[in-house]
């Protein structure tokens, strides 16, 4: 399953506010200005500045 468009539209990166990229494998947004990748679990984002894991 994946995330409905309409949550896509609004949501925005914690820390900059700025977009995210949804990536479906594995499941997470991804905010390319600060760097970080947050996860998807269950169809609910993970939207933690202290969850996000830093983008290899």
């Amino acid at each position: 399953m994946s995330l409905a468009p309409e949550l896509l539209e609004i949501l925005v990166c914690p820390q900059c506010k700025g977009d995210l990229e949804y990536q479906t494998d594995p499941e997470a947004l991804i905010c390319r200005r600060c760097r970080l990748v947050y996860r998807v679990e269950d169809d609910i984002p993970i939207m933690l500045i202290d969850e996000a894991t830093p983008l290899a």
